[in-house]
């Protein structure tokens, strides 16, 4: 017989660093003219995104995300689940272009 010891998990709260807007985008994963695939960005805040792609990413990876108006930025997928995959970028967003970003979206 085994015995063990466990401590539950902690919730957090759902208190982010910054504010997540809801959005839809049409974006696209990868640099220049290769390895491009659509994908959709589903909330946005101005240290990432939440994204749904075409084709699975890998926890890890390092990506290039061309996000309209302002084009290409660096991103690690900090999580990743089937199609839908959740990224830091490598430098936060502005937060003028976050509300321009985030104005894109019909509310």
């Amino acid at each position: 017989m085994f015995a063990a010891e466990y401590e539950p998990a902690v919730m957090s709260n759902g208190l982010r660093r910054t504010p997540r807007a809801p959005v839809s985008l049409d974006a696209r994963i990868g640099r220049g003219g290769l390895d491009r695939t659509l994908c959709k960005v589903n909330d946005l805040s101005v240290h990432g995104a939440r994204i749904h792609s075409y084709s699975g990413l890998r926890r890890g990876a390092v990506i290039w995300l061309t996000l309209p108006l302002i084009g290409q930025i660096a991103a690690t997928v900090m999580w990743a689940d089937d199609f839908e995959a959740g990224c830091q970028f490598h430098h936060p967003l502005d937060d003028a272009v976050f509300e321009t970003l985030a104005a894109l979206s019909p509310k």
